[in-house]
């Protein structure tokens, strides 16, 4: 198992990875003969103890990849090479080839275990890139309905009170420093605060501070590394659809802590709730278009980072509020923070 555990870390970024040439001298000690080749359409791209001549390396790849099934040859000095299909999503991607006296039903056996390897190195390149691209959907929607309030908020208290105008319109352009920013996918829990908290402060000014804030953050979780923009798309969301329809005080309130080896971050507010039904559309993407973008795109790409099991969960009801949930591993193997994205300043 442990040997299986480290041919899918030589083979996690495919055949042209940095670490292939380690997946061969693994293949070869496992068959345990005394040449390992691994070969794409194109030919052999890495390879690992005594091989044969080329040309019949690419005799028998020719076969393989014309007929899609296993080749074999006999040399003079008593030896065979044995040549066996490798697939990625059911379709014909390469070859293992093992010299020496392998035993074709073992070859065949190492060749499925490579195929699963790159299966999955073929899935997270997918993910990664309906990620990246559902990054790039969320920046491109800047809500223009924040835009425009926070804008005519600041407009509005130029001449009543300048000081609090400033420092309004230095958060609004830290906010959308964060939010346009190109330096990576992913950002330290602490950035994501800071930018959310950037944000409740324009909308406080906006609601004339009967919004009420809460933000509880474990100083265990502020290093996790999270998703881009993942947590102020939901507080948007909450207050846009539920406290922008409440009359009266409204409070919103930000928590995150540890929960064993997984990060809980929760946002809550006591707005108007929706109906379970509904929620279950947004997360699905075909509820009203106006609500579902930002939840349903946070939900996908934290399914497509994580896992389908890591996705927002949704308690609400009519008149109830509404509480949002995110779990995402504490650690995640390729997820980590790009240091030194420009940040919301500090407060004081």
């Amino acid at each position: 198992m442990r040997q299986v555990h480290a041919l899918g870390v030589d083979l996690q970024d495919g055949l042209h990875g940095r670490k292939v040439t380690s997946a061969a001298r693994r293949l070869r000690r496992l068959l345990d003969v005394e040449g390992v080749v691994l070969a794409d359409l194109d030919g052999p791209v890495a390879g690992n103890g005594r091989h044969p001549d080329p040309q019949e390396v690419e005799g028998l790849l020719a076969q393989v990849f014309e007929y899609g099934s296993n080749a074999r040859i006999r040399m003079a000095d008593g030896t065979s090479v044995c040549a066996v299909p490798l697939t990625v999503d059911d379709e014909l991607s390469g070859a293992l080839v093992a010299s020496g006296h392998p035993v074709e039903d073992d070859v065949e056996a190492a060749a499925a275990l490579v195929s699963d390897c790159l299966d999955h190195a073929a899935l997270r390149r997918t993910r990664a890139r309906i990620a990246a691209a559902d990054l790039r959907t969320l920046r491109a929607q800047i809500s223009p309905h924040f835009v425009h309030n926070a804008l005519a908020v600041i407009a509005a208290l130029v001449r009543t009170d300048p000081d609090r105008a400033r420092h309004l319109l230095s958060d609004f352009a830290d906010y959308l420093r964060y939010g346009f920013s190109e330096k990576g996918d992913y950002a330290t829990l602490s950035e994501e605060l800071e930018a959310t908290q950037t944000y409740l402060e324009l909308q406080r000014a906006r609601f004339h501070d009967r919004l009420d804030i809460t933000v509880r953050m474990a100083p265990e979780v502020l290093p996790v590394a999270v998703p881009f923009l993942v947590v102020q798309p939901i507080v948007e969301n909450a207050i846009r659809h539920g406290l922008e329809r409440k009359e009266g005080r409204g409070h919103i309130s930000v928590s995150g802590f540890g929960e064993g080896p997984l990060c809980v971050i929760e946002i809550e507010d006591d707005g108007v709730g929706m109906h379970p039904e509904l929620a279950r559309s947004l997360l699905a993407g075909t509820g009203p278009q106006s609500r579902s973008v930002g939840l349903a795109n946070v939900d996908q790409r934290l399914r497509a980072v994580y896992g389908p099991e890591y996705g927002l969960v949704i308690e609400t009801a009519l008149g109830e509020g509404t509480k949002v949930t995110v779990r995402i591993p504490r650690f995640t193997r390729g997820v980590v923070a790009q240091i030194g994205r420009a940040s919301c300043r500090e407060r004081v």
